[in-house]
């Protein structure tokens, strides 16, 4: 295959031992792998102690944050694709309505209680402290350059497995 570039890197094995200057020839999908697991994991032990579910979270920011109050059905449709399986954002609202954080109202549509407005504030509160942690010595200019160059490889292989695209 040519390169777009002009220049070849070989691809090597991943090796989370790479001294920098073998981070050129490293997989970007290993690292972007390990960056989310480590990530999503730190994020959910920490919401843990406070016995919310980043599900939950999600669904809290869903309902508060459209121009009209959300369906149950339309809270799952927006956000399964970001869940672990298709059953937990259900479970979560479930959850929430239990919890009485979320009531139903007119219409069917999904509101914020006054304690699952409190819930939310506090946890966005919680994942500013957590993303804090996370980008510990990254300015916002390489966090931005970072999300840049992974925008830019998502656009790269979009077309993959389209006529013309066989990769």
């Amino acid at each position: 295959m040519e390169s777009l570039t002009g220049t070849t890197t070989d691809q090597a094995p991943a090796n989370p031992a790479a001294t920098d200057d073998m981070l050129a020839t490293q997989p970007v999908g290993y690292w972007c792998g390990l960056t989310h697991t480590a990530v999503t994991r730190h994020l959910r032990d920490a919401m843990a102690r406070v016995d919310v579910t980043q599900p939950q979270y999600w669904v809290l920011n869903r309902v508060n944050g459209g121009p009209e109050a959300p369906t149950r059905e339309e809270v799952v449709a927006q956000l399964t694709h970001l869940a672990d399986g298709p059953h937990e954002i259900a479970r979560a609202v479930d959850q929430l309505l239990h919890r009485e954080w979320l009531r139903i109202g007119d219409g069917q549509r999904l509101h914020l209680t006054g304690s699952g407005e409190a819930a939310r504030v506090r946890l966005r509160e919680l994942a500013t402290e957590v993303r804090a942690v996370v980008h510990q010595g990254i300015s916002d200019e390489e966090y931005v350059a970072a999300l840049k160059v992974l925008r830019r490889m998502v656009a790269n292989v979009e077309g993959a497995g389209a006529p013309g695209h066989p990769f």
